[in-house]
């Protein structure tokens, strides 16, 4: 198996921590019955660590697509390398830093690394746009 579909399932498995992270930290404020129920009604703003939580998941879901793209792409073309592979780590340590650098609510260390992230998703893309 190519190194690129395994960083691809440790995203998966990265998302699912995203996501219970997130409902998690909202449950414990909003309550198990808000959990289990049909979530129809208007609730109170989120506190900031739930806030931070969400927004943290719908960054990651916003570049999971193009590292689905990326990563998956070489694998389809051939184009798999030591730097897609590289690439493809990068991106994925980067984002798994991100995660506790949001929830705690660094700033511009949280963005560097934001950054790192897709320079690694650079080094995965290239061998697709110049091949």
């Amino acid at each position: 198996m190519q190194v690129e579909i395994r960083i691809l399932a440790l995203a998966a498995m990265l998302l699912m921590v995203h996501i219970i992270s997130a409902i998690q930290a909202k449950t414990k404020q909003y309550g198990k019955d808000w959990n289990t129920g049909a979530r129809d009604e208007v609730m109170p703003p989120l506190d900031p660590v739930p806030a931070r939580l969400e927004r943290a998941r719908d960054n990651f879901l916003e570049t999971l697509p193009v590292a689905i793209i990326a990563l998956a792409g070489v694998v389809l073309a051939g184009r798999t390398s030591t730097w897609t592979a590289l690439g493809g780590w990068i991106w994925l340590g980067a984002r798994v830093l991100y995660l506790p650098l949001y929830w705690k609510g660094v700033p511009k260390v949280r963005t560097l690394v934001y950054l790192v992230s897709l320079v690694g998703l650079a080094l995965v893309l290239a061998p697709l746009l110049w091949p």
